[in-house]
């Protein structure tokens, strides 16, 4: 009698103990696991999320889409909902990664822009909804760059010898070597090997001016004043402006690329349902008007854009329109053996 007794006593503190951890044994609570780039979400929206719904999020982040790609490839974790730029998307898509989407599971997608559907990376829109858009600029601190390097709006800036020591640089080769295609005045979707070896020697002679190779990183060196010179995405351009009233950055004069971030559901997602409820989710205005607001970067939501700042709405660095367009160029998924010698370029470069 007194070890049943002490079996109940037990199994009370043990049933209350759990309670208090918020939780119980044997929850079938759905976990949803998000991977999403840093920086790029309000916070409180996932946990509004999480309170609506019941289901728990799991977000982690990465700071370049082939470090995400690597890391899912090579089956060292699983995910529910990923955030890749359009160029990887096409990547996934071509090697059956991603799941196609069930569209009456997102209603909220309806609300997207016409201009952000039909793309080339996603042409059917099966795939992907898109969260965001944006522009690679050039960003400097105005107290440590002479107003006259900067009135070409020139990528040359990051070339720069007299700013040796204080410049950035992207860390992932898309991006990077982009950047060096436009400066000798390529497409930086070429599909020419001796364009690609002409752009790894411009990034070779860029090397000793760097003060680092960077991605999330880039907020502290350029809120604190640690460099002077960065490329970076428009829309952290202007968080990092908000932190640091002495940041400005504009769109290099030679062109510049245009991306689009969306939401794709894993194809080995065991809780697909969950996952485009979480981008449903996510594409409801006042969702998408708190996120925007958040992280700087241009929304796709209509409505959602109509709701914000015409201040913000109205930059043309951020929302670029009509003329400006005409020098953007989306990534596009590059041919198999040009991928591999960017690959192989990369490392040579960060080995050298």
């Amino acid at each position: 009698m007194k070890k049943k007794i002490l079996s109940l006593a037990l199994c009370f503190c043990l049933l209350t103990s759990v309670a208090a951890l918020g939780g119980c044994v044997g929850s079938d609570r759905v976990t949803l696991n998000v991977y999403n780039w840093g920086e790029y979400i309000d916070m409180s929206v996932k946990r509004e999320f999480e309170r609506e719904t019941g289901i728990k999020v799991n977000y982690t982040t990465y700071d370049t889409n082939e470090a995400m790609y690597a890391k899912i490839s090579s089956g060292a974790a699983a995910y529910d909902v990923i955030f890749p730029s359009d160029y990887m998307i096409s990547k996934m898509i071509a090697e059956d990664m991603l799941a196609e989407l069930d569209f009456s599971n997102i209603p909220n997608y309806s609300m997207i822009g016409g201009d952000y559907k039909d793309l080339e990376y996603d042409p059917q829109n099966k795939y992907s909804v898109p969260y965001t858009w944006g522009t690679i600029v050039i960003i400097y601190n105005t107290k440590m760059v002479d107003p006259a390097d900067v009135e070409a709006k020139s990528v040359d800036l990051l070339w720069n010898e007299k700013y040796s020591g204080q410049i950035l640089m992207f860390d992932n080769p898309r991006d990077a070597f982009g950047l060096a295609l436009s400066k000798l005045g390529y497409s930086m979707n070429s599909d020419n090997e001796a364009e690609w070896r002409e752009a790894a020697a411009e990034l070779k002679k860029q090397k000793p001016l760097l003060q680092a190779y960077v991605m999330d990183q880039i907020f502290d060196k350029m809120s604190y004043g640690e460099a002077a010179i960065a490329p970076y995405y428009a829309g952290d351009a202007l968080i990092m402006q908000e932190d640091n009233p002495d940041i400005d950055f504009y769109l290099p004069a030679e062109g510049f690329n245009l991306f689009v971030d969306a939401m794709c559901v894993m194809k080995n997602s065991k809780h697909k349902k969950e996952a485009e409820e979480f981008i449903n989710f996510m594409c409801r205005t006042d969702i998408a008007v708190k996120n925007a607001e958040a992280i700087g970067y241009a929304t796709p939501q209509m409505e959602a854009k109509s709701r914000l700042d015409s201040e913000l709405t109205s930059n043309l660095t951020v929302y670029p329109t009509g003329d400006i367009l005409e020098k953007a160029e989306a990534f596009y998924m590059l041919p198999k053996e040009i991928n591999q010698l960017q690959s192989d370029l990369w490392t040579e470069l960060k080995k050298d």
